[in-house]
């Protein structure tokens, strides 16, 4: 096996694995996800996404190719959610977020680990987990990545261009929509209230979504309440396409690893 679980390991294998592994630490959220998907969404997907990524990392070691050793931490379940307290969430402050990270990433550099990842799964976290390894790598003598898992993919071509789905590409990922939906339904189906799932777009779309001209950020008092929770419609969410979504995004996360090894090894 080429991971272990920090969780399950002693301090001294913690510590053996430290010098020459990568730390994956994946963060999450609780809020509200439209009627249809649980609070825990984007924690269990960020889950999902990092255990298909380790099992395929293992799968390479057990054929002979030479893969890290990692070592996993458990999933920080929450996160800054404040845009969804309209209806129900457990956040973090932006500040409060990035202190929990640096302590997290602080304790990891003093068990000895000096290589980290951290994989997200919430749109809420991305800056602020982005800039915390930023800070980190300045004040550690260490090399940390970050990423959202949604943009990593094993191929360059267009999301799903191969099936009926094929419209739904500029949806990703969207928040609560087809994109999470599918993903669901693959990961964790029995917590999908599929007779719920809202199969009209509210109009206009969200401005925090869809900007009136590329580059701009727009945000708009009270938008997360009108459109419901939702981003998008959920019409068209199968477990079929979630299996293809979820297979693609672990494939590309199990690339990264291996590409932030080779780049993160010790200079000559």
């Amino acid at each position: 096996m080429t991971h272990r679980n920090l969780t399950e390991a002693t301090w001294r294998e913690t510590r053996a694995a430290a010098a020459d592994s990568i730390a994956v630490l994946p963060i999450g959220s609780q809020e509200q996800h439209a009627e249809h998907l649980p609070m825990g969404t984007d924690t269990m997907l960020a889950d999902a996404v990092v255990s298909r990524a380790l099992a395929l990392l293992d799968e390479r070691a057990a054929a002979g190719e030479d893969v890290p050793g990692l070592v996993r931490l458990p999933t920080l379940p929450y996160g800054h959610s404040p845009h969804h307290l309209f209806a129900a969430a457990l956040t973090l402050s932006a500040p409060v977020l990035g202190l929990v990270l640096d302590e997290l990433l602080d304790s990891l550099a003093a068990c000895g680990y000096r290589r980290v990842l951290v994989v997200n799964g919430h749109g809420g976290n991305d800056e602020i987990m982005r800039l915390a390894v930023k800070r980190f790598a300045l004040r550690a003598d260490v090399t940390a990545a970050a990423c959202s898992y949604w943009t990593l993919t094993d191929t360059g071509e267009p999301e799903d261009a191969d099936g009926p789905d094929e419209g739904h590409a500029e949806l990703v990922p969207g928040h609560a929509g087809w994109f999470e939906t599918s993903l669901m339904l693959a990961a964790q189906p029995s917590l999908v209230r599929a007779e719920r799932a809202r199969h009209a777009p509210v109009e206009p779309p969200p401005l925090f979504d869809k900007p009136p001209y590329p580059g701009l950020t727009v945000e708009r008092h009270g938008e997360w309440e009108r459109v419901g929770g939702a981003t998008d419609d959920a019409a068209g969410a199968d477990a079929a396409h979630g299996e293809r979504l979820l297979d693609r995004r672990a494939r590309g996360l199990a690339r990264a690893v291996l590409a932030f090894d080779a780049a993160s090894r010790p200079l000559a």
